[in-house]
């Protein structure tokens, strides 16, 4: 009597159902015609909508640019699961919470990494590093060589305090890189604000050129921002939209943040600053004591593409030095705080979630920050 299974679409199977039952003399043909004009009129909304976004990036860019941007985002989504429907919360405007949040797996990742190394090599103590740490398991894709073995590290400085490695990123002129740092005049408290304070950032780091928080997650904490900083001259800015999350252990003395580059369709590439694409960063600090008292240690992992032109040994050269200096700008920037007295927002008291804590509920919040709000927790010079 009925159509027996649907045809293209849904509303075209409504039609044809609804004119079978009123041939037959059904009593449901006349809701099945209600359902089908209505099915009509939802998918004209949503035709009605997509038009509107294509006019809207028509105007913003040109057509190679939106080609550019459409491959870049289908190629990003496919092989996902339900890659489809985040391209269209893509072009929607929608940012793909679902798809993007940083879960806590990744966080346990890194919490996990720094126990292992613990048991291992005796290398996270106070007084200092003795030897490069063990092969650690890869927590990013493509560091491995075509025989499907992980790089070995290569130490590039050693100081008593500050421990740098690097290993090369297989198809690439790109290496990640790895740190473990010490410091006993600061407390682990302090040091994770200051990283973490976007307002207090502008102030101590001359390199911000712009940082906010573009969208907040209710589910996980995860937070995407945006943050343009100044590269050496000649090079032009570069600008990186990423997302972040951070979570304190307290039972297990330990804190971390992950970071990782995302694409946001409120924050489209803009012709004055280079866009980096690729970006991840892992950082465990691990208290000597408690989390308000002097000394801890950190480990943090991370790599990045900052799209120069240089050789990989310039890349590598930049990095080894301007990354100690970051680091102790940052150093001193929480010296500074303590000393002085300075308000940094306490992000350990007021965290909403816990690792183990996620929630099952999947709405996401589009709340932008006010002043005091969470930055990015990354090391970034490259």
């Amino acid at each position: 009597m009925f159509p027996r299974r649907p045809p293209a679409g849904l509303a075209a199977w409504l039609v044809g159902a609804a004119a079978a039952a009123g041939r037959a003399g059904l009593r449901g043909g006349g809701l099945l015609a209600l359902l089908a004009n209505q099915c009509r009129f939802v998918t004209g909304l949503r035709v009605r909508r997509a038009q509107q976004i294509a006019q809207l990036y028509g105007r913003l860019y040109s057509e190679s640019s939106r080609r550019i941007l459409l491959g870049r985002l289908w190629r990003r989504l496919r092989g996902r699961p339900g890659h489809a429907s985040a391209l269209m919360a893509a072009l929607a405007g929608v940012f793909a919470w679902d798809e993007e949040r940083i879960q806590e797996e990744e966080l346990q990742r890194s919490i996990d990494e720094m126990k292992r190394l613990e048991e291992m090599s005796g290398l996270f103590q106070s007084s200092g590093v003795e030897r490069p740490p063990p092969e650690p398991k890869s927590q990013t894709q493509g560091h491995e060589d075509s025989g499907g073995k992980e790089q070995p590290w290569e130490m590039v400085m050693d100081k008593k305090h500050f421990k740098l490695w690097r290993r090369p990123i297989a198809g690439t002129h790109l290496y990640q890189y790895r740190v473990f740092g010490t410091y006993t005049d600061v407390t682990p408290r302090q040091f994770f604000n200051v990283q973490l304070d976007t307002e207090y950032r502008k102030k101590w780091d001359a390199l911000v050129i712009k940082l906010e928080v573009i969208e907040r997650d209710v589910v996980s904490g995860s937070e995407v921002l945006h943050w343009v900083t100044h590269f050496p001259y000649p090079m032009y800015s570069r600008d990186y939209v990423y997302v972040r999350r951070y979570s304190v252990d307290q039972e297990n003395n330990v804190m971390v943040l992950v970071s990782r580059a995302v694409e946001h369709p409120s924050v489209p590439e803009s012709p004055e600053f280079v866009r980096v694409r690729s970006y991840e960063s892992q950082m465990v600090i691990r208290p000597h004591k408690s989390f308000d008292e002097n000394g801890f240690d950190y480990l943090l992992t991370y790599s990045d593409n900052p799209q120069t032109v240089f050789p990989r040994y310039c890349v590598s050269w930049m990095v080894s030095s301007g990354m100690p200096d970051f680091l102790e700008k940052l150093h001193m920037a929480t010296l500074k705080a303590k000393n002085m007295e300075i308000k940094v927002k306490d992000y350990i008291s007021s965290k909403p979630l816990e690792v183990g804590s996620e929630a099952k509920a999947t709405a996401p919040s589009s709340e932008r920050k006010s002043e005091g709000s969470c930055g990015p927790a990354r090391i970034e010079y490259a």
